[in-house]
């Protein structure tokens, strides 16, 4: 595709978490460079903005959660459905209305010519097909972003993130404590991070792994300093959540405790860099309990792919 001579309006809803965002990454670039001259808007959490904008495919920030209706935006030429499968996420771009919807197909929204929804496809390449089917040429290894200038609270730490968005993907604090505790042994600085909400989950980890209270920054790093937080760290020791797909983007060595999910559709690219622990059991994502694949893995496990993460030559 090429520029128009007028600029397009392009809306791309992704209403949903931070990972959500960084694995939508390469197919929003595809979006831009097939469309160079449009200008790109992004319906995301607000708090997103500054990541969205540091991917080099968005212009504006439309502050939208979930399914919720979106606030009004005037006229759409292209409308792009990387939040779901449909039908509720395809009527709120159809509402506009645009005057082209790119969505997977849906019989349910009246809109069939998308392509089909593979439940078991890996996240990243998902959009990318879907952008694919429209023309776009997209590279699901796109995956990477520029060091943040932010400057990071804690450079050349190891991260522990012992939060998740639901319990099932929570793995015990006495296991984040344990591996804390052997790294800070090994000589690291170990620092814990999690949002406001998972303040006390990290307080236990630092308590019981016997670090300093510094060590705690949960609550303390908006997500521009998160960012920059991972991007100079040593090493990312964390679950199924949105901090595993910022190593990812800045491809900083990780650690992934993976739970009811398996790795291959919300895992992070097979580099060397990565190393993914998994059981091989499924389970509910938003489990009310930990599920008992995640429950498997051992602190021991975790700690030797700590070291070998770290030194992967040793």
């Amino acid at each position: 595709m090429t520029a128009c001579s007028t600029a397009l309006r392009v809306l791309v809803l992704r209403a949903l978490g931070l990972g959500d965002l960084l694995t939508a990454v390469p197919a929003l670039r595809a979006i831009r460079r097939g469309m160079p001259g449009a200008r790109v808007t992004l319906a995301a959490p607000a708090a997103l903005g500054p990541l969205a904008r540091a991917t080099g495919a968005v212009d504006d920030l439309l502050p939208a959660g979930g399914l919720d209706p979106l606030p009004p935006f005037g006229p759409v030429d292209e409308a792009v459905n990387l939040h779901g499968r449909g039908p509720q996420s395809h009527r709120l771009l159809a509402a506009l209305p645009p005057g082209r919807l790119l969505a997977f197909a849906h019989t349910g929204a009246l809109h069939t010519d998308g392509p089909d929804w593979d439940p078991d496809e890996h996240e990243v390449r998902r959009w990318c097909r879907l952008v694919s089917a429209y023309g776009f040429d997209a590279d699901p290894d796109d995956l990477d972003l520029a060091v943040p200038a932010t400057a990071s609270p804690a450079p050349g730490a190891v991260v522990v993130h012992p939060g998740a968005a639901f319990p099932a993907r929570r793995w015990p604090a006495e296991r984040f404590a344990a591996v804390a505790a052997a790294l800070r042994d090994g000589g690291e600085r170990v620092v814990v991070t999690g949002g406001p909400g998972e303040a006390p989950i990290a307080r236990r980890v630092v308590e019981l792994a016997g670090l300093e209270g510094r060590a705690d920054l949960s609550g303390r790093t908006r997500l521009p300093q998160l960012a920059s937080l991972v991007a100079a760290a040593r090493l990312v020791v964390c679950g199924d959540t949105g901090v595993a797909h910022l190593a990812t983007a800045f491809r900083t060595p990780s650690v992934l405790l993976f739970g009811p999910t398996p790795p291959a559709q919300w895992g992070p690219p097979d580099r060397a860099e990565h190393r993914v622990l998994w059981a091989g059991r499924r389970g509910d994502p938003r489990g009310r309990e930990p599920h008992p694949g995640l429950l498997e893995i051992s602190a021991d496990q975790a700690v030797e792919a700590a070291g070998k993460a770290l030194h992967p030559t040793c």
